[in-house]
This record gives C-alpha cells, structure tokens and sequence, in this order.
C-alpha cells in the first residue's frame, strides 16, 4: 500500500485517486474503475477499502474527535469556509470529472458546484447557542448539543458533490469527525473533496473512502461509527435503520420521493409549462424532489398536456459536454430499471404522449444509458408508472376534478417527500397545499432547496431532517442543565 501526505503544497489535479484516511492519501491493493454513463469508457482507477481501512480510518476519527470537539466552534467554523472558498477556487475541475462520472451537462454539473459551495458556507454560519428554557429566581435550566462523535456520510450517485457538502457542513461544525462513503458509481468527486479538505482540518478529522458494496455494511456496522447520515432509495434506506439498530446509531435518511405537482384550471400555461417541464426532466428525471406525477385539472388537461409535449420534444439528449438538456443515466442498473418502467408501459397499451418511437432506445445520441424523455398520457392510478419511482425521465400526466379527490390521489403514495400546488388562488394554494403529506411543499414551483431550511420526508421518504438548525442538531446529544439557587444554603 502506497500513501502520501496530502497537504497544500501537493499538486491537486484529477488524474489519480485516493482514500484519505489521516490525513494521507493512501492506495488499496484492489481497484476499480468507473463508467462514463454517455460515451461507456473506464473512468480512473479508484481504491477498494478493505475492513482494515475502515478500522484505521474509525481509529484515527476517533482520535482526532477528542481534539476536534474541543476546538472552538468559530475556529471549526472558519475551517469550513475556508474549505468552501477552496472548493469554490476548482469549480471548473470539479464540474468536469461531475459530467465524466455523473453524465449531467456541463452547466448543470457547475449549477452543483456552485450549490454545493452554498450549502458550505451559509450552513457553516449557522448560529448554535446554549438555549435559555427558563431563567427565574429559583432556577436556571438550559439545552446544550454535544457532537456524537464519528459520523459516516453515505451519498448517492445523482448529486455526489452538492449532496456530500450538505453533509459535510453540519457535521463538522458541530464538533464531529467525518467520513465520507460516495456512490461506487461515482467516487471521483467525493475522494478529491476529501483530498482538498487536508488542507484544512487536522488529520482523521474529514476522511474519504472509495469501495464496492461491501464498504456501507461495514461501516454501518462498526462499532466506533456513532451517526450515520443517508441520501439513498428507500430500499436501502431501511437496510442501513436495521444495520444501525444494532448498535442504537443515530441515524438520518433521506430517501424516494413520488411527488406530485397539482396544476389548477387558473394557472397562465404560457408560463407554468417551462417551469414544471424543467422539474420533472432535471437531471434526467434522477433527482428525489423531482416532479414525477403531474395532475391536471380536467378542463385544460389537453392543452397542457399538448404544450407540454412540445416542450419535451425539443429538449436535446446526448453527452453532458456538447451543449445538451439532458444527459444519461448514470448507471447501468439504473438504465435496465428505467426500461423496465418502459416495458411496463408498452405491455400494458399505455397511451404514450412522447418517446414512443425510440423510447426503449433506438436513434440513441450515442453509446450511452440514454432515455428519450417519454410522457404518458392518463394512464390508470394504479399502474406502475403512478405507484412507483422511476427515477428517470418517465412522467405520468393524469387528470383530475374535485379537492377532495386530488388531494387523496397526491396523498396515496408510501411516499411524502415533496410537492407542489399551482394556481393564483392563494387561498385555495395554502388550503390544498396544508393537506399535502410531503416534507416540503411548494406554491407555483418545485425543487427550491435551501442550506437553511430542514429538509425531510414523510412516510418512507426518510427519517429525520437535514440542513438548517434541525440539521445541526441531528449530529449532536441533547444535554439539558438544571441550576438550582439558593436551594440548601447554598448561594
């Protein structure tokens, strides 16, 4: 095994890849390669973690936790947002190993650098105060939230880098110790964010490994791993709650999402079409808050669903570095499920809107996992294409007619992840909207995500919030302190 120190003088560039376990980039003696989604050539080779990389990497968390947890929070603070202006400074590099590895346009893939930057930076100037319960003559008591101690980030291969800074911000501002477990699918971002941390933070405090789908159970399972924070599909989501029942980790998951936009009969189609065609085909459909059932009132359901078709029939699938809308799949997996979805639809005489003359992949742009965006039209409620997730661009456009009925429909779902409610009825958007069981809710748009804002499903879209001062939090212990005066002479 090989290993080098990694500090600012190192030379950081995009051509080879390493763990980072305190504070050194080290090499395994077994690798693997990832796949470019659009044009289906090897990636880099990256590290396999073995189990004793993940106990020297635990081992050396826990002993940069007793040092780091101690440290003051403005100093952890100005680390982080030094990291952030770093992260900000290789904005292009970043950007083009996310379109090599994820497949998404190239402006997309900044749009997520950029993002991810944010999200460092205001949650990293997140306020954490003592709070004052109650101040009186006869007592005292206050709330402090000690960090946990070593956190283990897992993220999904959608939004490696954004999706990993989230994460990131929250855990070590608070006082824990972090490391970062990235997609197998798509490792290069998360290990180069986890090289240019050590500039940054003393050794074992940010570590990143790169592995095969043994390296989760085993973190998930480690004994000196105390929180466990997951982006994820719902499936997983509740192997990683078992696995961590184990050992009573704390854990917060973030998981499927089947939202529904309602679209009124009041709303302008000129201007919610674009707006709600971006939503649904954002990142290729693979994006947990997308829009995946839209719900149009009866009497414009043709006309939106005529413009919609005409927006989505423009729209340029190909390789994320010639000036595309949409990109690929990411994976191979991912691709055969899609198609599944598909085949469901074609075997079931499913009327489709859009897609159907290549839509299981002919005229592909290239030799890629690429989808022509397809629109199905009303099917029935219970078909696949309405109960499940695709998480590709395969959309349902259904009518409806009464309150009543459109909110059960959006309701009937093992999901609540998000939603959105479109009309120029403010009354009637905050009365529908308020009967919507989703994590978040959006009135005339969708997807807005803020650094500051919990984020969090309902049902089996996830456990727990992130981002925000809830998010702070789900990284600490409570500890409340009661100060008793003049209480047995003693003053």
């Amino acid at each position: 095994m090989a290993n080098t120190t990694a500090n600012g003088d190192a030379s950081f560039n995009f051509d080879k890849f390493y763990n980072v376990i305190d504070g050194r980039l080290e090499t395994t003696s077994k690798t693997r390669r990832g796949v470019n989604p659009s044009t289906l050539e090897p990636n880099p080779e990256v590290p396999v973690a073995s189990r004793d990389d993940v106990d020297k990497a635990v081992h050396a968390a826990q002993r940069a936790f007793e040092s780091w947890s101690q440290t003051p929070i403005e100093e952890r603070r100005q680390a982080l947002l030094a990291f952030a202006e770093s992260l900000a400074e290789h904005t292009d590099d970043f950007a083009n190993m996310l379109t090599i590895e994820q497949g998404k346009p190239l402006n997309h893939a900044k749009a997520e650098v950029d993002a991810s930057v944010r999200w460092l930076t205001e949650q990293s100037k997140l306020p954490f105060p003592e709070e004052v319960i109650e101040d009186t003559e006869a007592q005292t008591v206050t709330t402090t939230y000690s960090p946990l101690g070593v956190a283990v980030a897992i993220v999904p291969w959608n939004f490696p880098l954004m999706l990993a800074c989230g994460k990131i911000a929250p855990a070590l501002l608070t006082g824990n110790v972090l490391i970062l477990k990235p997609s197998p699918f798509t490792p290069y971002c998360g290990l180069k964010l986890g090289e240019l941390a050590q500039r940054h933070f003393p050794p074992g405090v940010f570590q990143a490994l790169s592995g095969d789908d043994d390296l989760g159970p085993m973190l998930t399972e480690h004994l000196g791993v105390n929180k466990i924070s997951f982006t994820g599909s719902s499936a997983t989501g509740k192997k990683i709650m078992q696995s961590c029942s184990k050992t009573l980790k704390r854990v917060t998951l973030e998981l499927g999402g089947k939202d529904p936009a309602i679209i009124c009969e009041d709303v302008d189609l000129a201007t919610v079409v674009p707006q709600v065609t971006k939503f649904v085909w954002a990142n290729s459909g693979q994006l947990c808050v997308a829009i995946k059932r839209i719900y149009v009132h009866t009497s414009i359901y043709r006309q939106f669903l005529d413009a919609f078709v005409k927006v989505t029939k423009s729209l340029v699938v190909g390789d994320g570095f010639n000036g595309v809308n949409l990109g690929p799949i990411q994976n191979e997996m991912q691709y055969n499920r899609v198609r599944a979805f598909l085949e469901d639809i074609e075997r079931n005489n499913l009327k489709v809107a859009a897609g159907k003359e290549n839509y299981i992949g002919d005229q592909k742009p290239g030799p890629g996992y690429f989808i022509t965006p397809t629109v199905v039209d009303n099917p029935p409620d219970y078909s696949m294409i309405v109960r499940e997730e695709p998480f590709g661009p395969v959309v349902p456009i259904l009518q409806w007619e009464t309150e009543d009925e459109i909110i059960r429909r959006a309701n009937d779902t093992v999901y609540g992840l998000g939603a959105s409610v479109w009309t120029k009825d403010m009354d009637r958007a905050s009365r529908m909207s308020k009967r919507l069981k989703a994590g978040s809710v959006w009135i005339n748009s969708h997807m807005l995500l803020h650094p500051l804002a919990p984020f969090g499903g309902h049902k089996e879209s996830g456990l727990g919030s992130e981002w925000g001062a809830q998010g702070l939090k789900a990284y600490c212990n409570t500890q409340t302190f009661f100060w008793a005066k003049n209480n047995g002479g003693v003053h």
